[in-house]
C-alpha cells in the first residue's frame, strides 16, 4: 500500500518573512482559504509570539479554516508555546510546532548552550506543548549540519516527550539530494521510537536544490513536505509547493505515493500570492511560469500539434490554467458572469461578486473580446481591495511628450470631498504619483514599480505593482489593473496608500 505525503504549507509564516512579502490580515485570511480549497493538510499560519498582529491573524485563520490543521511556530520557550496555543486553540485541528537548533555552530554561537542543555530544553518544552495539544511537531533547526548521532538523540528526546512529527530542516540549503536522503535513512535506522512519528522535510533553496532534496527525502521515507506557494521564503526561498506536488503526481509510478492536494487550484494560488506580495515569478518558472506551457520552437510546435505528450508531460488544465475565450460582453448578465467564474474555480461571496461584476462591466465597455485571463486579472484584485478606500480615483489628465515636461492632473474623492492636484515631472507616471503625494499628508517613498501585460493583443490589460514605504512603514504593496497603463499605475499607487490607512 502506498504512503500518503502530507503537504505542510508555510507560505503564511516562512514565506511571509521574505523581504517585501508581508501581508495584512484580510490577505492572510484569503490565502488561508485558498490553501484550504487546495486541500493542504497543514497550514502554518504564523509565529504567534512575533507580534500581536501575527497572533491575531493566526487566531482569525483558526476560526475560519475548517478542513486543514492550523499550526503556529514556537521556540523552545514557554511564553512562545503559550502564545501559539492561544492563537490556534479554536481551530478544528491544531498543531504546535516547536523548534530548537542542534548543529554545533548554532548551539555554540547562537544558543550558547551545551548539547546536554539542548536535550533538556527539548524534553521540557515538547512536554510543555503536549499539555495543550496532542499534535506536536519538533524541528531540529540546522539539522543537516548537525552531528547525526546527536540529532538522533534529540529526536528520541522529542518522541519521548510527546512529539508526533519530526522535522529535518535543511535550514541553509546546504544539502545535495543523495546526501539528504542518506541523512533521512540514518535517522530512521538509529532513532528509537521513530516508527511512532511522521518524518518531515523543510528544505531551503540556497543552492537551488530545495525541491530535489524534498523529493529525495520522500524516496528515503519522508511523509510530510514543508513548502510554500511559488517557493517564496527567506533568502533564496523554500521548496516550491507546486513543483513538489506536480512531481509526485506526474511521476506517481516512480514515487509510488499519494498526495491529497487539489492541483487544479495551483495556478489560482500562485496568481494570488503574486498579486498580494507584488513578487512575480520568472517566465521559466516550472509549472506556473508564463512559458511553462509555451512552445516556440518549430520542432516542438509540430510535435505538440501531432500529439501533446511529445513535449507536454502534464496539461495546463491539471494545474488550473485555462486557455478558452469566453463569450461575454457588456450585455452579459450577472448570472452568466458568476457561472463562468465558478467554472474557473472562483467562488465569491455576494459582496465580492458584486464588486467583480461592476469591474467586469467597465472592462466590457473597453474590450470586444474578454478572455479567461482578463477575468482572472479582474477577480484576483477583489480580495486585495477588501477594505474601505479612503482615496477613490475620479479622473485624470496627462500631458506628456519627449520635448515637454510631463504634467498630471489627478482628481480623487475622499469621502464627500473632491480633491484635485497638479504636478510635473520627467515622465507621466512619476508626475501622477507626485500629484497624489500632494493630497496625502505623509512621506511616501516609491521603493519598487513593475508593469506588465496581463493578456495578449493591443487591448491587453496592464497590471501595475508598486511597493511603497509611507512614513517609514514596512513596504506596502499596491496593485492596479486597467487597459490604460497610466490608469493602472495610478490605481496601484492609490491602492497602496489605501492599504496603509487600513492598517495604521
Amino acid at each position: 500500500m502506498s504512503r500518503t505525503i502530507k503537504i505542510f504549507d508555510t507560505t503564511l509564516r516562512d514565506g511571509e518573512q521574505s523581504p517585501g512579502c508581508s501581508m495584512n490580515l484580510s490577505e492572510k485570511i484569503e490565502v488561508a482559504k485558498q490553501l484550504e480549497a487546495m486541500k493542504v493538510d497543514i497550514i502554518e499560519a504564523g509565529f504567534a509570539i512575533a507580534s500581536p498582529g501575527d497572533a491575531s491573524a493566526i487566531e482569525q485563520i483558526a476560526k475560519t479554516v475548517k478542513d486543514s490543521t492550523i499550526c503556529s511556530l514556537a521556540r523552545c520557550a514557554e511564553k512562545d508555546i503559550d502564545a501559539a496555543w492561544n492563537a490556534i486553540k479554536q481551530a478544528n485541528s491544531s498543531r504546535i510546532h516547536v523548534f530548537l537548533a542542534t548543529s554545533p555552530l548554532h548551539m555554540e554561537y547562537k544558543l550558547k548552550m551545551t548539547p546536554d542543555q539542548v536535550l533538556e530544553s527539548i524534553a521540557h518544552h515538547v512536554a510543555y506543548a503536549k499539555k495543550y495539544c496532542s499534535d506536536i511537531e519538533f524541528s531540529a533547526e540546522d539539522a543537516c549540519r548537525s552531528d547525526l548521532d546527536f540529532l538522533c538523540k534529540a529526536f528520541e528526546t522529542a518522541i519521548k516527550a510527546g512529539a508526533t512529527t519530526l522535522n529535518i530542516p535543511d535550514t541553509v540549503g546546504y544539502m545535495v539530494p543523495d546526501e539528504y536522503a542518506k541523512t533521512v535513512r540514518y535517522i530512521k535506522e538509529h532513532t528509537k521510537g521513530v516508527e511512532n512519528a511522521i518524518l518531515s522535510c523543510h528544505c531551503h533553496n540556497d543552492l537551488g536544490m530545495a525541491v530535489a532534496n524534498s523529493l529525495a527525502g520522500v524516496e528515503a521515507g519522508i511523509e510530510q513536505i514543508e513548502c510554500t506557494i511559488n517557493g517564496i521564503g527567506e533568502r533564496a526561498g523554500n521548496a516550491s509547493m507546486e513543483e513538489c506536488a506536480m512531481a509526485l503526481k506526474v511521476r506517481k509510478p516512480y514515487f509510488n505515493v499519494e498526495c491529497n492536494l487539489d492541483t487544479t487550484q495551483i495556478y489560482r494560488a500562485s496568481r494570488m500570492i503574486q498579486t498580494i506580495t507584488g513578487v512575480p515569478v520568472a517566465p521559466t518558472k516550472p509549472i506556473i511560469g508564463a512559458n511553462a506551457f509555451a512552445h516556440e520552437s518549430g520542432i516542438h510546435q509540430h510535435g505538440v500539434l501531432a500529439h501533446k505528450e511529445t513535449y507536454e508531460i502534464m496539461t495546463p488544465e491539471s494545474v488550473g490554467i485555462t486557455k478558452n475565450a469566453i463569450v461575454l460582453g457588456k450585455h452579459s448578465g450577472r448570472h452568466a458572469f458568476e457561472d463562468r467564474l465558478k467554472e474557473l474555480g472562483y467562488n465569491l461571496d455576494s459582496e465580492k461578486l458584486d464588486k467583480a461584476f461592476k469591474k467586469f462591466k467597465v472592462l466590457a465597455d473597453k474590450k470586444k473580446v474578454i478572455k479567461d485571463r482578463d477575468l482572472e486579472a479582474l477577480v484576483v484584485a477583489v480580495p486585495v481591495t477588501d477594505f474601505e478606500e479612503r482615496f477613490v480615483l475620479e479622473n485624470f489628465v496627462i500631458n506628456s511628450g519627449n520635448t515637454i515636461t510631463s504634467t498630471a492632473v489627478i482628481r480623487v474623492k475622499k469621502g464627500d470631498e473632491v480633491i484635485e492636484k497638479v504636478a510635473g515631472s520627467d515622465g507621466p507616471i512619476n508626475a501622477a504619483f507626485r500629484a497624489i503625494n500632494k493630497m496625502v499628508d505623509k512621506e511616501i517613498i516609491l521603493e519598487d514599480y513593475n508593469l506588465k501585460a496581463m493578456t495578449e493583443g493591443e487591448d491587453a490589460q496592464g497590471e501595475a505593482i508598486v511597493k511603497l514605504s509611507i512614513d517609514g512603514s514596512e513596504w506596502i504593496t499596491g496593485r492596479g489593473v486597467a487597459v490604460d497603463i497610466v490608469e493602472a499605475s495610478i490605481k496601484a499607487y492609490l491602492n497602496g496608500i489605501n492599504k496603509y490607512y487600513s492598517e495604521y
